[in-house]
């Protein structure tokens, strides 16, 4: 194996976090051991390795470039995501998210280089330098996570899943999974059925996905289911008995989700029309219940920040600053400020034109008419589909044409949004996971009918970004006057404030009755 060493990982704090088998790094980091040759995931049972024989890469890519294989014991690809993907904003971060959605397999690299608009050799040279491997390894990554996944939950013939995966031959496939996992792929499957694993669990019925999400804890699932059924479009999406439904649109076609709660994980069902469409649909509902947050951090910081005379915490290991290794050990303050729930998260989006459309439909009125209004939109304009969900979201271009004949309200409204469809129809507006939080908020404000509440609250979800405050929500100022905290002075909570939105507006909804008061 090549010895890899990435500066921006601190050793000594990745070693204490493996030493202590802190399953809170999950994803963060991967441990290299050269002398099995494997990588695993910090929290990994076995003994923990010799300092000198241990190096700490950023991505599994970087790992598998490296020569390393998969432990078989902890499974490091089925850990929780890492969450600098969201906290940074650089190029790096952003490609990562659009490998996640399968602008690779679907494009190659001249696609994603052409979405983030840099030339295909600085894209290489950079993803190189910061996560250890370019844009072909970082996908290749993300193929083998996939066909494990098809391996292991499903009955279909090994070729069909080395095209669903994205691998251009069955050579490949099967190549990638011996290197990768140590295995061949017969053979994972003979010991998956003989060997539940933390992320799988067995069909439900025939052509049916079911995956265990895992994430790091806490999480408040209060506030997302919430979140969740205030917010129900009927049509298109359901909740029931604490289960979340709803149809999308995916690259090759459309899904079916079900989505529900459970101790350590979240169990998603997964119908889908194409199965190329896996590993984008999973990196969707993930971002849509920020199912990769680092829930420790974060509250760590709503209550320590440098107005109380410690640092917040590092979001990536490195630099200066209070750790989750040093919280590990004991040091972990006094957790939130008083009234907020620990592991709140923030909701994103399946969708980026979908989710500017209904804010845009829900500006001025309350939850409850913009659903009714969403349901009207998506009754006439939306594509039906065999299932217990019916319908699709309407495309933009369906709203660009008819969307003035069918939305009610206020003129001016009306032809905002039937605008706003027409931009994002004809490319005027890019809604996409690799775009910057400037850029994206610069490109709404330019829309008629757009303004800066709609524009921060659109980049805060439709990016995952940790820090927008929707100081201007009416809901967020009276949170915060039952708080006590001035909106103004909000500095000390950077780089978290969209999550301090989070449990302001939470706030609010506890002290109108909407929202069951904690413990």
């Amino acid at each position: 194996m090549d010895d890899v060493t990435i500066t921006a990982l601190d050793f000594e704090r990745c070693y204490r976090a493996v030493s202590t088998r802190d399953s809170r790094f999950d994803g963060q980091f991967f441990t290299a051991v050269r002398t099995t040759g494997i990588y695993c995931r910090p929290s990994c049972p076995a003994i923990t390795p010799k300092r000198v024989n241990v190096s700490f890469l950023p991505t599994a890519a970087a790992a598998q470039q490296a020569g390393y294989r998969a432990c078989r014991r902890c499974l490091p690809d089925a850990a929780p995501g890492s969450p600098l993907w969201n906290v940074r904003a650089d190029l790096a971060a952003r490609a990562m998210r659009l490998i996640g959605d399968g602008v690779i397999e679907r494009g190659g690299v001249p696609a994603l280089a052409a979405t983030l608009g840099y030339s295909q050799r600085q894209l290489t040279r950079v993803l190189t330098t910061e996560l250890g491997a370019g844009p072909l390894a970082l996908a290749r990554a993300h193929r083998a996570h996939t066909a494990r996944l098809l391996i292991q939950t499903t009955e279909m013939p090994m070729s069909d899943i080395a095209f669903a995966a994205g691998f251009a031959s069955i050579r490949q496939f099967n190549d990638t999974v011996r290197e990768v996992f140590a295995v061949s792929p017969s053979t994972m499957r003979t010991e998956s059925r003989r060997s539940p694993r933390a992320d799988v669990v067995a069909p439900a019925t025939p052509g049916l996905l079911t995956l265990r999400l895992p994430y790091r804890e806490p999480l408040d699932t209060g506030w997302l289911a919430w979140f969740l059924s205030a917010h129900t479009v009927p049509g298109m999406e359901t909740w029931a008995d604490g289960i979340y439904a709803r149809s999308l649109r995916t690259p090759h076609g459309h899904a079916t989700i079900r989505l529900s709660f459970q101790p350590g994980h979240v169990r998603a069902e997964l119908a889908l029309r194409d199965m190329r469409d896996l590993a984008p649909t999973v990196a969707r509902v993930r971002h849509l219940l920020d199912l990769d947050a680092d829930p420790h951090g974060i509250d760590e910081a709503l209550v320590i920040g440098p107005a109380s005379g410690a640092d917040v915490g590092d979001a990536n290991l490195g630099g200066p600053g209070r750790s989750r290794a040093d919280a590990a050990s004991g040091d972990r303050g006094t957790g939130p400020e008083p009234g907020f729930t620990p592991g709140i998260r923030v909701p994103g989006c399946l969708d980026g034109p979908e989710l500017l459309l209904r804010t845009m439909i829900g500006q001025q009125i309350s939850v409850q008419a913009a659903a009714t209004h969403t349901a009207r939109l998506v009754d006439a304009l939306g594509e039906r589909i065999d299932g217990p969900v019916p319908r699709l979201f309407p495309t933009a271009a369906a709203v660009a044409e008819h969307g003035g004949e069918v939305l009610t309200g206020p003129a001016r409204r009306v032809a905002a949004i039937v605008a706003a469809a027409r931009a994002t129809a004809d490319g005027e507006l890019v809604l996409h996971s690799g775009r910057t939080a400037a850029d994206l908020r610069r490109d709404l404000l330019a829309l008629d009918g757009v303004g800066p509440w709609t524009a921060d609250y659109v980049t805060m979800r439709s990016l995952a970004d940790p820090d927008i405050l929707l100081g201007t929500d009416l809901v967020v100022r009276q949170g915060a006057a039952y708080a006590g905290i001035d909106l103004a002075r909000t500095e000390r909570w950077a780089p978290w404030r969209s999550y301090l939105s989070m449990h302001l507006w939470k706030t609010a909804l506890e002290h109108r009755g909407v929202l069951p008061v904690p413990s």
